[in-house]
């Protein structure tokens, strides 16, 4: 697989900085699950983009032209003893001599060292909100300088947020990003296959994400992207649901969105399913509703086209869908006008994918639509949601929710989507289930 250049991004973003400038940049904190015990740490996608670095208690600084190199890294020491108790640290040899830093000191000196190195900077750069303690923390080193005896002409300058350019270079995916996310993709796919052929009446949700988290593991991909949602019957109503504790019942659909990361690269993947491997009369005309939104609306991906373009079209085809249904009554104009069918509809169609699997970047460019380019990758997914409790509508209806998401990369003739090899058509999941 092709390694990521980390220099290359750095060298990137420090060109659109400009000289006498410096950008800082802390990692995740470790948080606390319960009295001792840590959440598995996961590195902050901004800092892990800059540096593949994976520890906490980190600060990277870039400064562009420094003389004695423009990569510095804050970070913990070797400790044998801690790390007898808590894994192995690179230290400050291992992150010049692995990570390219050009400087590394420990953590420890931080506060001695990084004012004099915003010393006279007109401007400096950090991700303004992240982080409010941090954020402090950079407004008391500059005030220490401003409040020094240095010259008025060497006091650091204006406080600039980094986000918003940092996030547009992640918005576009290199290459080797791409590689990542489609093994991400694959694995992924191959936990929904394996789902719905273990899925039967009588078993429970936590069965079936346990099978997802099984196959995760074992081709590659050790972490879920974001919480597995396996939603049984009414459940599928509830957009986040991740209980995932109820039984499977005899007619009703089961609904998962789940995918996992690869190197810290996410994948975003949704079925719905027959629990008992066949789809009802009313299950079938609504799940076809939404995969044929679907389709059309993956055919909206490609270079040129705006990013609401996915949306509208979704939209159109769900709302005739239902007045044809007769779900909503109208005409599809006035529907669309009143925006009925949020009802039954009520999120987007997409979301970037990257890094986090809501990832950054734009959805709007000087007040209008973002259009599509070449290497962003997006996830396109439409649903139908009727709760039980949804009285005006026929019982038939009630109780079912449908959604299908997949991974689409942008390319130079329109759109490969990542993960194709999972069956989404009525006849080619009824057939993996039965078989």
């Amino acid at each position: 697989m092709q390694p990521i250049n980390f220099a290359a991004r750095r060298k990137r973003l420090m060109q659109w900085m400009g000289a006498n400038s410096i950008a800082i940049l802390p990692a995740a904190s470790e948080k606390v699950r319960s009295r001792d015990v840590h959440y598995h740490f996961r590195q902050d996608s901004d800092f892990w983009y800059l540096t593949g670095f994976d520890e906490p208690e980190t600060v990277a600084v870039l400064i562009p032209g420094r003389k004695h190199g423009e990569f510095i890294i804050f970070n913990r020491e070797k400790d044998p003893l801690q790390e007898t108790w808590h894994g192995k640290r690179l230290g400050q040899e291992g992150v010049m001599a692995e990570l390219g830093a050009d400087d590394a000191f420990p953590i420890a000196d931080i506060d001695d060292i990084l004012p004099g190195l915003m010393e006279g900077k007109e401007r400096i750069y950090f991700e303004l909100g992240v982080n409010p303690e941090f954020d402090q923390q950079i407004l008391e080193w500059r005030n220490q300088l401003n409040n020094s005896a240095t010259k008025a002409q060497n006091r650091p300058g204006e406080m600039i947020d980094l986000k918003h350019h940092l996030h547009e270079m992640r918005l576009i995916k290199t290459q080797a990003e791409i590689q990542r996310m489609r093994f991400a993709a694959n694995a992924s796919t191959k936990a929904h296959k394996a789902l719905m052929q273990a899925c039967e009446v009588g078993k429970t949700e936590q069965d079936m994400e346990a099978e997802l988290q099984y196959h995760y593991a074992k081709n590659g991909c050790r972490y879920a992207a974001y919480p597995s949602i396996v939603a049984a019957g009414d459940n599928a109503n509830i957009l986040h649901y991740v209980e995932n504790q109820s039984e499977l019942c005899d007619g009703d659909l089961l609904l998962t969105d789940a995918g996992c990361e690869f190197e810290y690269y996410a994948s975003d993947i949704s079925r719905t399913i027959p629990i008992n491997g066949k789809f009802s009369k009313p299950q079938a005309l609504l799940y076809d509703l939404v995969l044929s939104a679907q389709l059309a609306a993956i055919k909206m991906v490609k270079p040129g086209n705006h990013w609401n373009d996915i949306h509208d079209k979704a939209v159109h085809l769900i709302t005739q869908g239902l007045i044809d249904l007769k779900i909503l009554k109208g005409s599809l104009q006035d529907n669309l006008k009143n925006e009925t069918y949020k009802e039954f509809y009520m999120h987007k169609t997409g979301h970037w994918l990257g890094l986090d699997v809501h990832d950054v970047g734009d959805y709007q460019v000087h007040g209008e639509p973002r259009l599509l380019e070449v290497g962003m990758v997006l996830t396109v997914e439409p649903g139908i949601y009727i709760p039980q409790a949804s009285k005006k509508v026929a019982k038939k209806w009630r109780g079912i929710g449908i959604r299908i998401e997949d991974d689409v990369l942008v390319t130079k003739k329109g759109c490969d989507v990542l993960s194709k090899a999972v069956p989404k058509s009525r006849h080619d999941i009824e057939k993996l289930m039965k078989g």
